[in-house]
């Protein structure tokens, strides 16, 4: 899992680096997010807060249930394994295709035209022919062209 994650970290860096955004036009509407930024940001602080709090308390309100089944000796990999592809599918595929859906939007949200930039035409290039696409000349013996 942690190597998962840390491919899509390394592929946003990357997708994050080709597409040479321009951060100064990115800042430039920054704080009309601040408040709704800072209220998010203390919520997630009040729970980490409360989870803390409630360890330090009493370190046994979390704790893992007592279980008296045998356990099959697999591997821990193997056993992340079992339980990502079996009992957690579903999600697993829904977080891959968020991620997807993430890439894409940084894609479209960052591209942009740029003056001087050749690109391609799909369409000229599928209409070529022999006639448009080679030039035949007549080059005099021992001389380049």
């Amino acid at each position: 899992m942690i190597v998962y994650v840390g491919a899509v970290a390394v592929l946003f860096l990357f997708v994050v680096m080709m597409l040479d955004v321009d951060f100064a036009a990115l800042r430039q509407g920054f704080l009309q997010y601040l408040p709704a930024g800072a209220l998010i940001g203390v919520v997630f602080l009040l729970e980490l807060v409360l989870i803390v709090g409630a360890y330090a308390i009493d370190p046994k309100l979390i704790r893992t249930p007592a279980t008296n089944v045998a356990v099959a000796p697999i591997t821990n990999t193997e056993a992340i394994g079992h339980v990502l592809y079996t009992q957690y599918f579903y999600f697993f595929q829904a977080a891959g295709l968020i991620l997807l859906v993430a890439m894409i939007g940084a894609i479209v949200l960052t591209l942009r035209d740029r003056l001087g930039v050749r690109r391609q035409d799909i369409s000229k290039q599928n209409a070529r022919t022999q006639e448009t696409a080679v030039e035949v000349r007549k080059v005099p013996f021992r001389q380049g062209v």
